[in-house]
């Protein structure tokens, strides 16, 4: 009889086992995804609408957009047509403007020498092999919720020739 009570007990142990893995396997299958904007807050009907940069990890840059998005306007927009929010960090600045109403119109980021995505990295030293990067800026601007631009102006040299180029943020080259 015990004989038959300790096959039961194993039995019952393994059976909760192999049912823990069925829902762990699901659990994968799942992905994750970024939203793609933020809304500030809510001004009258309109609602104000920043798209920060997910692309780039650079800390100066995710410090610069979280303090701006924590950011309260309050009151003191009342009484002026528009109203102009800048914010600065080492080598870099986001200027945001606000409309009589509170609503954010637009947002002007500038950065210098910042860690550069890989794609663009790679993108330019695919079309300029033997080329260093020796000086970069980061430009983004967006208006009413879209973006305007999303640059990188780059300073290449190789021996003694310099040469600026304009590249995306997916490594291709807009100009050069």
């Amino acid at each position: 009889m015990k004989s038959i009570i300790c096959l039961l007990v194993i039995v019952g142990f393994a059976l909760t086992g192999y049912s823990q893995d069925k829902t762990y396997q699901s659990e994968e299958s799942m992905s994750l995804k970024k939203l793609p904007e933020i809304v500030i807050k809510r001004a009258g009907n309109d609602f104000s609408v920043y798209l920060p940069e997910f692309e780039n990890q650079d800390a100066k840059i995710k410090q610069l957009q979280e303090s701006f998005i924590a950011y309260d306007l309050g009151k003191d927009y009342e009484g002026y047509e528009n109203y102009l929010v800048t914010m600065r960090v080492k080598d870099g600045s986001l200027v945001a403007t606000y409309n009589e109403k509170g609503k954010l119109t637009r947002v002007v980021e500038k950065y210098e020498n910042v860690k550069l995505p890989m794609d663009v990295i790679y993108g330019v030293y695919k079309t300029y092999p033997g080329w260093k990067i020796s000086n970069d800026k980061y430009l983004y601007s967006q208006e009413d919720g879209d973006i305007i631009k999303k640059q990188y102006n780059l300073k290449l040299t190789k021996d003694k020739e310099t040469k600026k180029i304009v590249v995306n943020s997916k490594g291709e080259v807009l100009k050069g």
